[in-house]
């Protein structure tokens, strides 16, 4: 079932050993990517380890609020979290402190804090059936619409969501759980080369890098990072994906993380 929705896309880690091992760092999304159902899952965390044993940096790049990531950007071995797709980078400092910070400057965000709250009451009112995230406390940047965390909306109420969002000039994607909206341009992509420029220290040379996703908000990652895998359940999505990354995992989530971090793991 799996080989018939993803065909025309390779099988991992159908890669070339020389390729793998030109690779220096992992980019990754987080929910279903790395965890299931909230929560990392062990495969992934000691993947995580493994990498950061071997000297590969991993960046992971969400559309989760800072408030959320806060504890994951301390506890797991990465070098950054970038949170609310590109508005909050966090990562330890070298006292081991949580370091924060902002892809906008004080002021902006606070002007865009309002119209962010205006859009969501929008969204609430004219869409029937929609809820606001349940992580939405944390979000100091964009707003989340939930789809399938704790609440369901079908595909027409996903695209009615996305129509006032956009109507109110947020940038607006889906992610495997979230509808989420957010004003300025910055992305994953963006995202990427402010935290390899921070976090790691030197210039996001794209070759340089992988990336693992499993949703519609990951297909400008998949466009760019020319080395792109999808975990397995990259399928639910498979119609939607105008991009689809270069390689699809055998196995889901956090289990089909591991199997890209042992494939370049392999080649070191």
């Amino acid at each position: 079932m799996l080989d018939s929705l993803l065909a025309g896309t390779t099988a991992w880690p159908a890669v070339p050993p020389r390729r793998l091992a030109a690779v220096s760092g992992v980019l990754t999304d987080i929910d279903d990517t790395l965890t299931r159902d909230g929560a990392i899952e062990p495969a992934a965390l000691a993947a995580l380890e493994r990498l950061a044993q071997a000297g590969v940096p991993v960046i992971a790049i969400t559309g989760r609020p800072a408030g959320w990531s806060e504890p994951f950007a301390l506890a797991w071995p990465i070098a950054a979290i970038v949170a609310e797709n590109g508005g909050v980078m966090l990562r330890r400092a070298a006292d081991g402190t949580l370091q924060r910070d902002f892809a906008q400057a004080p002021n902006e965000r606070a002007d865009n804090f309002a119209r962010l709250q205006a859009c969501a009451a929008a969204v609430l009112r004219e869409v029937p059936g929609s809820t606001l995230a349940q992580d939405s406390a944390g979000r100091l940047t964009d707003i989340a619409i939930d789809h399938s965390e704790f609440a369901r909306l079908n595909p027409v109420q996903i695209g009615q969501v996305l129509a006032v969002m956009r109507g109110h000039g947020l940038t607006a994607t889906v992610s495997s759980i979230h509808v989420n909206g957010w004003i300025g341009t910055h992305s994953k992509w963006t995202a990427a080369e402010w935290a390899v420029r921070e976090a790691i220290g030197r210039a996001f040379l794209v070759d340089d890098w992988l990336y693992v996703g499993d949703s519609t908000n990951d297909q400008l990652m998949f466009e760019r990072v020319p080395l792109s895998v999808g975990v397995a359940n990259i399928a639910r999505f498979w119609p939607e994906l105008r991009i689809k990354p270069a390689y699809v995992t055998a196995s889901e989530r956090g289990v089909g993380f591991a199997e890209v971090a042992d494939a370049l793991l392999a080649v070191r």
